[in-house]
């Protein structure tokens, strides 16, 4: 009788690592599924931003996060000159991050 307590005890106390280690490898599942879902494509985004930011020049056509439509007259380290209309006074510095579209002068005569 004492052997039949014995071994259903011993059965139960596996079970509870057992569960326990489910469970860490549940979360570490999660974990990895939150990183290819989440983190890596907002990373590879952001590197496209940046190389996107980093080769904008003089004459580029921009969109602003604003949403307005401008042509890039200088480009300094953090700041570009935006012209934006028709209007030559109308020249306004702002923020290399305000910028989210950038299209070159050859990409537009080659589409029409």
């Amino acid at each position: 009788m004492n052997s039949i307590i014995l071994s259903d005890a011993a059965a139960q106390g596996s079970g509870g690592y057992s569960g326990i280690l489910m469970m860490v490898v549940y979360i570490a599942i999660f974990g990895v599924a939150i990183y290819f879902l989440m983190i890596k494509p907002q990373k590879k985004e952001q590197k496209r931003m940046e190389a996107l930011l980093s080769t904008m020049a003089a004459g580029d056509s921009v969109l602003t996060t604003s949403g307005f439509y401008g042509v890039v007259i200088d480009v300094t380290d953090d700041t570009v000159i935006v012209e934006f209309g028709n209007n030559k006074n109308c020249r306004i510095p702002m923020q290399k991050t305000a910028i989210t579209q950038v299209e070159k002068p050859e990409d537009s005569a080659a589409t029409e």
